[in-house]
């Protein structure tokens, strides 16, 4: 498998690629190079620690759009082992694919996941288009929603979109209202909802399937209304200022966790989701069980009332 390295990550390629040489150079010679090998592979967890300690916002962005991050039905698959009825269509217009959903069990536990899908290579990134849901995807993850909550099922969302799709068509198909409907819809849920950023989390893309009882980002994502180049592209009518406009945007999981528009920040494996998929799917599997097992002990009633005033606190300050 081609493994592919952002810029800040050179320094890790080098290091990997030494470890391997050595290994090759150890079998093709029957020499004992363990201590070698042990050696860089020490190097390499202290260079690893120390790119990833120190990230800027605009890396952290770069590493939720990393090709070889884990997206939505690779999260399903992991936290379900296969056990997953995807549902399609919205009963109106189309099966929208860049929104994903459907009944799976976690642990022996039924939930219903839905999520934004991005695809793995060029032809399913054309036909996911791109993890951009037109109104027919919202209006599919809210009729999963009525299901689950008919059934009496948590409902699990995966956040990772580059913002709703913005055509002409979806625009007259009523982009705005089906996101808005969510919204509102999703506030008055009588079964617990859970809302995780995995990636790329933008404008009312992402909030249309992000109000919940809990809303929880992976270390290295970003949820904002604008992304850094379009930011840039208003501002300074140039996309060359994407980095100053990442750090103004005070996007990364920290900030939000400290403004207090997410409850939680779940750690990533020390060289992140992207190489350590594995990892990261035993780590987020672990929270989701703790956090429905929190939400399970609070009545329905009271669980709307919190959901209505966290989000009614939000950009209120004095």
């Amino acid at each position: 498998m081609n493994t592919t390295y952002l810029d800040f990550e050179e320094p890790l390629r080098e290091l990997e690629e030494q470890i391997e040489q050595t290994r090759s150079i150890s079998d093709q010679t029957e020499v004992d190079m363990q201590d070698k090998i042990a050696q860089l592979e020490a190097v390499l967890a202290e260079k690893t620690k120390e790119v990833f300690s120190n990230l800027s916002p605009w890396q952290r962005v770069q590493l939720s759009r990393h090709p070889d991050r884990p997206y939505t039905l690779a999260y399903i698959e992991a936290l379900t082992k296969g056990q997953f009825q995807e549902l399609h269509g919205d009963r109106n217009v189309k099966d929208d694919k860049a929104m994903v959903g459907g009944f799976g069990s976690i642990d022996g536990r039924t939930v219903m996941f839905i999520g934004q899908q991005k695809g793995v290579n060029t032809k399913m990134r054309q036909y996911r288009n791109f993890g951009m849901p037109n109104p027919e995807g919202y209006r599919k993850a809210l009729r999963l929603m009525k299901l689950a909550e008919k059934f009496n099922k948590p409902i699990i969302t995966f956040i990772d979109t580059p913002g709703a799709f913005p055509g002409l068509e979806a625009e007259e198909r009523g982009q705005g209202e089906a996101i808005a409907r969510n919204i509102y819809e999703m506030m008055r849920l009588k079964v617990p909802v859970l809302c995780v950023i995995i990636g790329e989390g933008a404008s009312g893309g992402a909030l249309g399937i992000g109000v919940g009882d809990k809303v929880v980002m992976l270390e290295n994502t970003w949820y904002s209304v604008i992304s850094p180049e379009s930011c840039s592209s208003i501002l300074w009518r140039s996309w060359n200022f994407k980095e100053v406009a990442a750090s103004a945007l005070r996007l990364t999981s920290s900030d939000m966790k400290k403004n207090g528009l997410v409850d939680d920040v779940i750690p990533e494996p020390s060289n992140g989701a992207h190489r350590n998929p594995d990892k990261m799917f035993s780590i987020l599997k672990k929270k989701i069980i703790g956090y429905l097992k929190e939400l399970d002990a609070i009545e329905p009633s009271d669980r709307i009332n919190q959901r209505i005033e966290k989000f009614n606190k939000m950009g209120v300050w004095k």
